[in-house]
């Protein structure tokens, strides 16, 4: 509506649009309000998501780590009992001499 329309209006007819516009931008700050409100949740889930990934990530690490210590000590378990296996045979062996 050009300048010249508006001079032209009446005074309920302004009134009428300046209420129109009112509620307009009620309605614009209204929507803003939400979507600000949305924008946020999202914001918050995606650092959620980042510290689930990172949490996930530490566990995996955890994990790895848990599995060398086992796998380590599986092997010092197993490298004590090839070295102690011919003493105690050896053992046996006289033991068995001893009594025969």
């Amino acid at each position: 509506m050009t300048e010249k329309e508006l001079l032209k209006l009446k005074r309920s007819e302004m009134l009428e649009i300046m209420l129109a516009q009112s509620q307009e931008i009620d309605n614009l700050r209204k929507e803003r309000d939400e979507l600000k409100e949305q924008l946020a949740d999202r914001r918050i889930r995606i650092e959620k998501a980042g510290s689930l990934a990172e949490a996930s990530l530490q566990l995996t690490n955890i994990f790895v780590e848990a599995q060398k210590a086992a796998d380590l000590y599986v092997e010092n378990v197993k490298r004590s009992t090839a070295r102690k296996k011919p003493a105690a045979e050896n053992h046996l062996n006289r033991e068995g001499k001893d009594n025969g």
